[in-house]
């Protein structure tokens, strides 16, 4: 769900589900008994929760021993080339293989091709991304302009193959490569490490359609629904994106853990250096974060008991499951990455909890039958909407409040300013004089501190209310705030206008989440295709809307590419492709704007605003593309292709001598049954074909005693939302007392908001 602040309520409100991980870092491989006190059966490794992070690590450089700084500069903490990042994610999978030590399986997914309703949070992210880094660049131009006035020498600043994250993204030559160096990895890791040697390992690149932890989950589902599947399997996912912890929740499988890193932990980066060898001459190594397990089982009990109201009608029998389902649902209103936000639902102001509260009160949705569930939804959306004129003037009071503290701290930050000016010229003089002898060094600290400054200005042109361009209007109108006067209800009635029209998409939207999340997407082709949503409160008649999608088919890597990067990244495409993002007789050049608008109403900072991007009209697009696809060159035609999941086995492996007889001197399978894996995993195998792995005259991808074949999913079984027969459910570690706890906060929302509606309607008697 990548829902900013939403991991931080959980762990907040259900502090038991996270535990410190254990590691051992003498240890030279993970065949010993796990540090943490479970054994795990399967991990998941969600890549791009990996590869991200390795485009951007900390490192400990050659430098860095002189200075007392965990971040330097850019040229001393980006990778320089594809090597230096392929081997950054090699040694981070090397360790979360220590952490967790899968005894079973492994699955490394990278995101391929998304469905179109998750194109335009990408798409986004990556014209804000290039706006910024322009905005950025001017900045470090006028810097260095002036560090060069005053003689200070900084690192000269060097653009790299490295220099534009969009290219982490399907269809580009780095996914290309990335995914044989990968194979080349697993490979190696296989017959030279004992740990692997038993592994099943499945890699899914970004040529097999799908969002890296979806193709992860509808994995899970459909071994589940096999003959012989075992579940009391112990299963571990890694990654950082807070809707892994609902998708596995939507599985219901218990015995389930989230490996993320520790994002709030403070860390001496000194001393927390990865222990993994790097290849000789190799003068960084990464910074060591800090990992924490959240268990879902122990999410399973918090719900159980958060969601309970003691008002249930007699003879009434909860049950968790749809407890669970329940909770997964009212998380979708506190923000997904297919639909844009509610206006007046905010996690940091209380949202979730809010959700809580009303389905708790009302009990419309844990009380009506399946086939009158719409009309539930309708009655619950409206009974949150109830609460609208509270938050709006909630928000108007936070606003004003804030407004006079920050007024505040300039006039002391101004008179501080002015006492620092004093000194400011004898402290420059003072710091020439004492330039280091080494000039490396000293170089290094001053593009530190230019680096330093840039970090600053891009929070202060951030910060609304630095630059004055706060509103208290949040999403068109605010509403009781008194400046507005008048014009209150003409605006309040064009945004209910515009939201009306909003209703119908948004209702298909959260039909479409709700089957992503338990089923798989309902439809490639659908996206809501409005920049705002719609307030609670106009939902009246939600329950009339009729929902019906289209499957549609995934679109081809380099369409996805053309749907989602800006125009300054058109160099991540074929020639022929990235010229329809910049020549001027380009059909489709409107929807590559260089400049755009961003909406800021009621916004604190620049990264919360609505970028106003024009939508990909795709049978346009495609019309485009398809008349220069016949120019691709071979490489382009690979990177451009849909391929299936790669499994690997050593070759020693009774599972891997089974394989090599289903096949015949062809090649191919004798009789497509599929082949049972020992109960550990089901599916189809066929051979792996490509010049680069044949081994054999039969096609099996022989290579250093690794057994390489592709490997396709069983056939689709419907997925059943309960916990398994056979399934042992762990002793309980969540207790009333815990959820009382966790309450407090709510309940001091709640009464606030009950507070300000009794001030509110008190005004309007007067």
């Amino acid at each position: 769900m990548g829902v900013k602040s939403f991991y931080r309520w959980l762990v907040n409100k259900y502090p038991k589900i996270v535990v410190n991980t254990v590691e051992k870092t003498n240890e030279q491989d993970g065949t010993l008994a796990n540090p943490n006190g479970l054994e795990f059966d399967n991990l998941y490794l969600d890549m791009n929760g990996i590869i991200h992070p390795c485009f951007q690590r900390e490192y400990e450089d050659v430098l860095s021993k002189h200075l007392n700084t965990d971040v330097l500069s850019k040229h001393l903490n980006t990778p320089a080339s594809y090597e230096d990042v392929f081997s950054n994610i090699f040694e981070y999978i090397d360790r979360v293989m220590m952490i967790v030590r899968p005894r079973k399986l492994l699955y490394l997914a990278i995101d391929g091709v998304a469905p179109r309703a998750k194109m335009n949070q990408q798409r986004t992210r990556r014209f804000r991304n290039s706006k910024d880094h322009e905005t950025l660049r001017k900045e470090e131009d006028r810097l260095r302009r002036q560090y060069e006035i005053e003689g200070r020498d900084v690192l000269p600043h060097q653009e790299s193959e490295m220099s534009d994250s969009s290219i982490i993204t399907p269809g580009t030559t780095f996914m290309f490569e990335l995914s044989k160096q990968l194979q080349t990895y697993v490979n190696l890791r296989i017959s030279k490490n004992d740990a692997w040697k038993h592994l099943k390992v499945i890699l899914s690149d970004a040529n097999a359609p799908g969002e890296g932890e979806h193709k992860i989950m509808s994995f899970i589902r459909l071994q589940r629904t096999c003959p012989g599947y075992n579940p009391n399997t112990r299963h571990v996912f890694y990654g950082q994106d807070t809707d892994l912890i609902m998708l596995a929740l939507a599985t219901h499988e218990v015995h389930f853990s989230i490996l993320r890193e520790n994002v709030f932990a403070e860390y001496n980066s000194r001393t927390s250096r990865s222990s993994v060898s790097l290849p000789a001459g190799k003068p960084k190594s990464l910074v060591k974060k800090p990992h924490q397990f959240v268990h879902v089982w122990i999410l399973r009990e918090y719900i159980n008991l958060d969601l309970r109201t003691k008002n249930v009608p007699e003879n009434f029998e909860y049950d968790i499951e749809r407890l669970i389902d329940d909770f997964i649902f009212l998380c979708f209103f506190g923000g997904n990455d297919f639909l844009p936000p509610m206006p007046t639902l905010e996690i940091l102001e209380g949202a979730i909890d809010l959700l809580i509260h009303v389905y708790k009160q009302d009990q419309i949705l844990m009380n009506e039958k399946q086939d009158q569930i719409f009309m539930a939804v309708e009655k619950f959306i409206l009974a949150v909407g109830a609460y609208e004129d509270q938050i709006f003037e909630k928000r108007s009071t936070i606003f004003h409040k804030s407004k006079l503290r920050y007024m505040l701290s300039e006039v002391k930050d101004k008179s501080r300013k002015g006492e620092d000016s004093l000194f400011s010229v004898t402290r420059s003089a003072h710091n020439h004089s004492e330039k280091s002898t080494d000039h490396d060094v000293q170089m290094a600290e001053n593009t530190k501190a230019l680096k330093e400054k840039l970090k600053s200005y891009m929070c202060e042109i951030s910060d609304n209310f630095k630059n004055g361009f706060l509103s208290d209007m949040v999403g068109i109108v605010l509403v009781s705030i008194p400046f507005l006067g008048c014009r209150l209800p003409q605006l309040k009635w064009i945004w209910k206008i515009r939201g009306k029209k909003y209703v119908k998409k948004y209702t298909e939207g959260l039909c479409w989440v709700l089957l992503y999340y338990f089923s798989g997407a309902a439809s490639w082709t659908w996206f809501y295709p409005f920049h705002y949503g719609p307030f609670p409160s106009d939902f009246k008649g939600l329950s009339s809307t009729k929902v019906t999608f289209q499957r549609g088919s995934p679109l081809k890597p380099f369409d996805q590419l053309m749907s989602v990067l800006p125009p300054t990244s058109a160099h991540a495409l074929p020639p022929s492709y990235g010229s329809l993002m910049t020549t001027d007789d380009s059909s489709i050049l409107d929807f590559y704007p260089n400049d755009f608008d961003v909406d800021m109403d009621g916004k604190k900072f620049l990264w919360q605003g609505i970028c106003k991007l024009p939508f990909i009209d795709e049978e346009s697009l495609l019309a485009s593309t398809k008349m220069i696809e016949k120019e691709l060159t071979e490489e382009e035609a690979k990177r451009n292709a849909e391929n299936p999941d790669k499994l690997f086995l050593h070759i020693s492996e009774n599972l891997a001598l089974r394989i090599i007889t289903s096949f015949n001197n062809e090649g191919s399978i004798e009789q497509k049954t599929g082949l049972s894996f020992n109960g550990d995993i089901n599916g189809f195998v066929h051979p792996n074909l490509e010049p680069e792995y044949v081994g054999d005259s039969k096609g099996l991808g022989n290579d250093l005693d690794v057994l390489c074949v592709y490997y396709d999913p069983p056939c689709f079984s419907l997925h059943i939302p309960c916990v398994l027969e056979g399934t042992s459910i762990p002793e309980p570690t969540v207790s009333e007392s815990d959820i009382e706890e966790g309450c407090l906060c709510m309940r001091a929302m709640v009464t606030l908001y009950e507070a300000i509606d009794h001030i509110h309607r008190f005004k309007k008697l007067k």
